[in-house]
């Protein structure tokens, strides 16, 4: 079973792309066995930064989005749940836009894209729309750019769509209604297709994190730099897979999140556990729920 890891470090994304993985990092704690935080984005708050992740739960199989609450030096002072829904979510992409703080996670296991506006303290995050795309859609990755916001999704049709396939779609609201690009998929590659966190401008260019996943799920996170794009064109360009920090120890498996806030970068690294310890929590809960 896939054990994720969240690290934070105190720079840009900008210096960490021209680094050669030394940077330093504040590990997030290891989670009881079974469980893991990934998928991290952050959100700064005067001197503070908040980081949300997906804690995940093998006696469960079920995701739910916590809120870590981190100060200037990366010290962990506070985690509490953030969002908990009956179905499973990951990938919590806090991003501010039309005048309020929303959240946009991953629940393509429900067949659902919902957006959540967050109250002043970002401690309460209401359901507010549902966004429909073209597809039911996996990691969905909104960006405010050139007067219009853009979304970059996997479809979730199959496991090859998921992690093999681009999709984009525009619209002048988040409320949509949503156009999808007539290049669908823009891209097609196991390499370099499904995002993998926040799309940022980087001196007038467009980068969206993706996963790289042609030797494992998560297996590392590369830059796509996306030259051109309107409503009929898009051109891009990936870069070589980003190194692992030195200080990430056994999370050496893979990467599958990599997130810019401002001066600060988070990420995710995974381990792979061979123990057998997966396949007994999955007989345990099988058993719980056939008595």
């Amino acid at each position: 079973m896939d054990i994720w890891r969240c690290g934070v470090i105190a720079q840009p994304l900008e210096h960490l792309l021209n680094t050669d993985g030394q940077s330093a990092v504040h590990w997030l704690p290891e989670q009881p066995a079974g469980q893991f935080l990934a998928d991290p984005f952050g959100w700064q708050a005067g001197s503070l930064l908040q980081v949300f992740v997906e804690r995940f739960d093998y006696r469960t199989r079920h995701g739910v989005i916590e809120r870590l609450t981190l100060d200037h030096s990366g010290r962990l002072l506070e985690t509490r749940t953030a969002l908990h829904e009956p179905w499973h979510l990951s990938y919590p992409l806090v991003f501010e836009g039309e005048g309020a703080v929303w959240m946009l996670p991953e629940s393509h296991h429900a067949r659902r894209l919902t957006l959540y506006r967050a109250d002043a303290a970002l401690e309460h995050w209401n359901a507010e729309l549902q966004i429909q795309l073209d597809r039911v859609p996996v990691d969905a990755t909104p960006l405010w750019h050139d007067g219009r916001w853009w979304m970059f999704y996997s479809p979730a049709d199959t496991k090859l769509t998921r992690f093999s396939h681009l999709h984009v779609a525009w619209a002048q609201r988040l409320a949509g209604p949503w156009h999808a690009h007539p290049l669908n998929p823009v891209r097609v590659d196991i390499r370099s297709s499904r995002p993998g966190g926040r799309a940022v401008l980087i001196n007038g260019r467009i980068l969206l994190p993706v996963q790289d996943c042609s030797r494992t799920y998560g297996g590392a996170i590369r830059p796509l730099w996306i030259e051109r794009l309107d409503e009929r064109r898009f051109e891009s360009s990936v870069g070589a897979a980003l190194p692992l920090p030195a200080s990430a120890g056994i999370y050496r498996d893979g990467m599958h999140t990599l997130s810019a806030c401002g001066a600060w970068t988070l990420f995710d690294v995974k381990r792979v556990d061979r123990s057998g310890r997966g396949w007994w929590l999955d007989l345990q809960r099988w058993l719980r729920a056939s008595a």
